[in-house]
């Protein structure tokens, strides 16, 4: 098949927003949260025009690249090649991107766009199968977005959803109950991943690594037989956080506002510089908890917004195609 065999096809497919690490659990441990990405893909006649023609919407808009070297659009032809989809010069894609993922905030935005052009690819090549995922099988496409993106704690959740532990090419999921609730801090600052990893040492100290590796295996342990309470374990870290601190000092002062506040445990999403906040309390914690994060950022003179969230259990899914 060539992709020219696609024009005037159109197929949309919505990916959920995640939150890595989860504190201890530094580069494999995921959330699914309920803030997404919708891309509607369009494959037309290029007729001399360009060959991304990219529509945003909400989150990103002017910041996005439209071109090929989009994220989405990346993942889209890696994932056409890869089921043997013949590139062809004479076709464009026509996007519109609905997007709810603030960028270079740790909430997974760029592993989102890789598991959405990789659905979109499928779903262009391959027939309806489990889970709202066509064709390839769930390993093989998360061996693909690991590829693309380089963090599998990232794309593993936002392609099953819920929480997952990941050492790819094979994740591991369970789903979060629904009176868990979320509590995002969203500074207008933006942190690049290459930054943030570039703040960390090459070794640390064995008690550290053993204090990681005990909070890991008691809150995966915890969250599989259904005890969420471990997040307040869990989300403790001596491996990146105290490194991270360095270059963003308002990372330790929110989340300790957080925890006095009722907060269950609180950490950096990702490579930040989201901060996010759990609870298994009332909307009025929540109130309570957000209001303490604010008003720890401005003291810090950390300007952003509060923003409530939800686990989401449901993974990426093809919408129409």
């Amino acid at each position: 098949m060539r992709a020219s065999d696609l024009v005037g096809r159109r197929v949309a497919v919505e990916v959920p927003a995640t939150i890595a690490n989860l504190g201890a659990g530094y580069d494999c441990l995921g959330l699914a949260v309920d803030l997404g990405l919708r891309a509607d893909v369009e494959v037309v006649a290029r007729d001399g025009g360009p060959a991304v023609q990219l529509e945003v919407t909400g989150e990103g808009v002017g910041e996005i690249s439209t071109g090929r070297g989009n994220r989405l659009v990346e993942a889209l032809e890696a994932g056409l090649r890869d089921r043997r989809v013949e590139p062809d010069p004479t076709v464009a894609w026509r996007i519109r991107m609905t997007n709810e993922i603030p960028l270079a905030r740790g909430l997974g935005s760029s592993g989102a766009a890789a598991v959405a052009g990789l659905l979109a690819a499928e779903a262009f090549a391959g027939g309806p199968g489990g889970r709202g995922v066509p064709g390839a099988d769930l390993d093989t496409l998360l061996d693909r977005a690991t590829a693309l993106e380089g963090h599998p704690d990232n794309v593993a959740p936002a392609l099953l959803g819920g929480f997952v532990a990941t050492l790819a090419p094979k994740a591991y999921r369970f789903d979060a109950p629904p009176e868990l609730r979320i509590v995002l801090y969203v500074p207008t600052l933006h942190l690049s991943t290459s930054r943030m990893r570039a703040a960390l040492p090459d070794s640390v100290p064995r008690a550290d690594a053993v204090a990681n590796l005990a909070r890991v295996a008691v809150g995966v342990a915890g969250i599989a037989s259904g005890d969420w309470s471990v997040l307040a374990r869990l989300t403790e870290d001596r491996l990146h956080e105290p490194y991270r601190a360095r270059i963003y000092p308002q990372l330790p002062i929110i989340a300790t506002a957080a925890r006095r506040a009722g907060a269950l445990g609180a950490c950096l999403a990702g490579g930040g510089s989201t901060i996010a906040a759990f609870c298994l309390g009332s909307a009025a914690d929540v109130a309570r908890i957000g209001e303490a994060m604010r008003a720890a950022a401005a003291a810090s003179d950390l300007p952003g917004a509060v923003r409530l969230a939800r686990a989401r259990n449901e993974g990426a899914r093809i919408l129409e195609g």
